[in-house]
This record gives structure tokens, sequence and C-alpha cells, in this order.
């Protein structure tokens, strides 16, 4: 009698252990039994978007920042350190932007994987000087939020899909160039429909503040003036002081402007500090800047994300 109930309880041990590494390898990406499917690893979520779109079924992507994360400041665990290292292909941003995870990418590299910084590619700008652009320390350093102009992601979705027939072994080239045609289109078409949207936008109006520096691409495609940022930098990391505030309450008092967009998932608190230097006379929207959502929160895609931006863009700049 004890012999069974001990065999039962080591079945019983063997089908819990089972399930605990299944469950391990469904979180961690692990390919055992010999599946070697090809692993494309991405940075930043929205370049994590844009490369499921041009990939498909070719290859398993792993994004490693999740929604509502800051491509500034988000870290990794170990074993997204690990799977960076054995990827076939690591799609990442660059430009300073995902600031702590670039000395992950360079081990990755110094280990054979091939690396794509898709924002290199992208006929990048550079910062300005003062309350018109980023700070003094940032001037002419290369601004690395080109998603918000949607043709410059067009080209960084021809380069990827690039990359992907050139080091991920094992994938349909065929398909993956006809993934990247059919977002081309999506992106051809979101242009379109951002440039009639912004119509509704008159000039006079056509000024933004927002909470740090991230729209220059899309000011710098689709004829906006950048008036400033609360936080005067291309990173959340940096915080204004005293005189920046006051810096910006003139620049926006001088071009009459009263709304203030603040990326949705980070805090608005120096935002609203503004709105009080400014008599309380400042309306604060929100955007998807930085990072998409999860999935039916609003920007679950780039796709989503860019007109969810549009439309509230128009909204808090035509409203009286």
């Amino acid at each position: 009698m004890s012999v069974r109930v001990g065999a039962a309880r080591v079945r019983a041990l063997l089908v819990t252990l089972v399930s605990f590494f299944a469950l391990v390898c469904a979180a961690t990406g692990c390919t055992g039994g010999g599946d070697d499917r090809p692993r494309v690893v991405v940075t930043t979520n929205i370049l994590g978007d844009v490369t499921r779109e041009i990939v498909g079924d070719e290859a398993d992507v792993s994004v490693l920042m999740k929604p509502n994360a800051d491509p500034h400041s988000f870290g990794l665990s170990a074993v997204q350190a690990a799977e960076l290292e054995n990827a076939d292909l690591v799609v990442y941003n660059g430009l300073g932007l995902e600031e702590n995870v670039l000395r992950h990418v360079e081990a990755a590299r110094e280990s054979g994987a091939a690396t794509f910084a898709a924002g290199e590619a992208a006929d990048p700008l550079t910062f300005h000087t003062g309350q018109d652009g980023g700070s003094e320390e940032e001037a002419g350093e290369p601004d690395p939020h080109f998603w918000t102009d949607p043709d410059r992601v067009r080209k960084a979705v021809g380069l990827i899909a690039d990359q992907v027939a050139d080091h991920v072994d094992g994938v349909d080239e065929k398909a993956v160039r006809e993934n990247a045609a059919r977002y081309d289109g999506q992106l051809a078409d979101l242009t379109t429909w951002m440039e009639k949207s912004f119509d509704a936008v008159p000039e006079d109006r056509r000024a933004l503040v927002t909470n740090h520096h991230v729209f220059g691409y899309l000011a710098d495609r689709f004829g906006f003036r950048v008036i400033g940022a609360v936080i005067p930098s291309g990173t959340t990391l940096a915080s204004p002081s005293s005189s920046d505030l006051r810096s910006l309450t003139r620049a926006m008092e001088k071009a009459k402007v009263r709304t203030v967009f603040a990326d949705s998932s980070q805090p608005t608190r120096l935002a609203e500090v503004l709105r009080q230097e400014m008599g309380g006379d400042v309306d604060v929207v929100p955007l998807y800047s930085e990072s998409l959502t999860e999935k039916g929160k609003g920007a679950g895609t780039y796709l989503e994300m860019m007109r969810a931006n549009t439309s509230a863009m128009v909204d808090g700049l035509t409203g009286d």
C-alpha cells in the first residue's frame, strides 16, 4: 500500500515539474525539443509592432519593452539579456533612446547577433537649442523619436525587411517582402489621413508644447512649430528648473498657446505646474508618444497610436 502511494506521489511530482517547465518556457521563450525557429528580438514596443507586421509568421518576434513603459528608463532582466544574445537579429531604435538597454545590445553584437538601429537609418533630425527645441546640451544631437513621422517609418520598414532577409535563416523572403509591401501601403494611407486631418488646424495654431521634446519629426513633416517642452530635453530622465518653466511660460504667452500635450504613460505633475504658472488657463491633453498600450487600451498598435494622437492634437489645437 505504501509503495503504491509513493509511486502516485512521484507521478504527481513529475506532472507538476513538467507543467512548471512548460510555464517557464512559455514565459521566457525557451526552445526545447529541437525547435530551432528563427528569433528576432526588438527593444521597444513601437518598433516591435512594426517588426511583427513585417515578419508575420516567418519567425518568433520577442519585444523587451512592456506596454506603457518609458523607453528612456526601462531595463532588462537576466533572462531578457540572454535572449538578446541568442537572437538571430536584434532590432533597436538607437540614437541613445534605450539608455539602459544599449549595453546589452552591444553585448549581443559582440556575441555574434546581427543588430539593426532603425533610428540611425531613418534620416535622423537633430535637436535644436532653447525653448524652440532641445536643451543647449543636446544642440546638434540626433533626435531618436523618428516614429512620429510615418514616412520615416516607411523607410525603416523596407530596411528591417532587408535585415530579416539577410540575417534570419529559414524565413520565406517572398512572404517577408509581401508583408512589408502591405504594411507600407497602410503607412502611406496613414500619412494621407494625417495630412487631411491636420488641414483643419489653422496656421496660427500649429504650435506644439509637449511634456518633453518628442514630436520634432511630426512637426517637420506636417508643418508645425515646436514652441517648447515642460522638460526641455529629448529624454524623460531630465528635470526642468524653475527658470526653464518661466522661459516656457513666456514662450507660450508670446505664441498664444494654451495647450500642452503630455504622454499618457508619464505623470503630468510638471504639466500641471505649468498650468498653475499660466493662471490655470492651460489644457493638458494626453498623447501616446513613446509607448504603445495594451491591446484595446487606446494605442495597441503603431497605426492606432498615430491615429489617436492625430485626432487628439487636432481637437486640442482647434478647440476654443
